[in-house]
């Protein structure tokens, strides 16, 4: 992990995410999809953007928290995770387990290390500089 000030509270918030995708992938899809059908044929399936974009959200945000070094580590673990998440959906009878959202997970994975290290990488650093810095001038004036 990279030397932050505030890595407790990252470790917190990223256990909160991992938990909270979790939690949306075993529960029923309608909860979130009521009516997919909304969604243009063109775009493809909504369900594998999802995957995508939540893994490329994830890897980024995880990306912000560790080294470059460490970035192999973000893969194994999210892919890890990815795969257990469709193991977890097919032992519920209302959530289907495919091999094509491991595939977008892992695209999505793979996104999301091309935005980290195209700059994003170590964003928490500097954003903890920058609220260090706005909360020292609010107490100046």
């Amino acid at each position: 992990m990279l030397p932050l000030r505030f890595a407790r509270h990252w470790q917190g918030i990223s256990a909160l995410l991992l938990l909270g995708v979790f939690a949306g992938a075993v529960i029923p899809a309608a909860w979130f999809f009521p009516d997919t059908v909304r969604f243009a044929s063109w775009l493809g399936s909504p369900d594998k953007w999802a995957h995508g974009i939540v893994f490329a959200f994830l890897t980024v945000w995880f990306a912000g928290q560790y080294a470059r070094r460490a970035y192999w580590r973000i893969v194994v673990g999210l892919a890890a995770f990815g795969i257990f998440i469709e193991v977890s959906q097919s032992l519920v009878s209302y959530r289907s387990s495919e091999w094509l959202d491991i595939g977008a997970n892992l695209v999505g994975i793979l996104v999301g290390v091309v935005i980290a290290l195209g700059g994003a990488g170590g964003w928490c650093q500097p954003f903890e500089n920058w609220y260090i810095g706005r909360k020292a001038e609010v107490r100046v004036d």
